[in-house]
């Protein structure tokens, strides 16, 4: 496999600084109602469940579930968190300046398979739990859920370069023919994309 942008930061990062890129860890410095494997939940309800540490992205590994207090049954090296309603935006930030929102739509029964992703004017402003570490980090990019932080990426958005407006995801077994007034671009990723319709 390729070295991705993940796999330099993981190798390269100050250890003290290591905390961003686990979710959990994210999630309990901004007061969230989250906990490990094993704690449980103060109320049963709809919990986001996923692992800690991802490096392969995209949501892989979540799931949305009903949980009545007892979590151990979840799988090893996992947390779970309230449940956030609301647009999804991917946000850019050049040492703490945003140079990028765009906004993530899909079906509710994915975590990984995104129907499209649109550049947006959305003005975000750059999380201040991040501020200390805005320097040497040339790009954060910070996933926000109805307006609540839920992951932080020591890396930029690629998919919107070159003025991208529309970026549609294609999977596997769909025709690779482009809409009209959009062209495909191979960009395969571990989940099955095989490329994009982009405009």
């Amino acid at each position: 496999m390729l070295e991705t942008a993940e796999d330099h930061v993981w190798q390269t990062i100050d250890p003290d600084l290591i905390w961003v890129m686990d979710k959990l860890i994210v999630s309990r410095k901004l007061g969230y109602n989250c906990g490990p494997v094993g704690l449980d939940v103060p109320h049963p309800g709809f919990y986001i469940v996923r692992p800690c540490v991802n490096m392969l992205g995209l949501g892989l590994g979540a799931k949305k579930m009903w949980l009545e207090k007892d979590t151990c049954d979840l799988p090893y090296g996992y947390f779970w968190c309230e449940w956030f309603e609301g647009r999804h935006l991917s946000v850019d930030y050049h040492y703490g300046e945003q140079k990028l929102c765009v906004e993530g739509r899909k079906s509710e029964d994915t975590f990984t398979q995104w129907d499209e992703w649109i550049r947006t004017d959305d003005l975000v402003p750059f999380p201040k739990m991040l501020h200390a570490i805005s320097y040497p980090h040339k790009w954060i990019n910070c996933e926000f859920i109805g307006g609540n932080l839920i992951e932080v990426h020591l890396r930029r958005n690629e998919d919107f370069d070159e003025d991208t407006q529309h970026f549609i995801p294609v999977w596997g077994g769909q025709d690779t023919t482009p809409p009209e007034g959009y062209t495909y671009r191979d960009y395969p990723d571990v989940h099955g994309r095989i490329g994009a319709f982009i405009k």
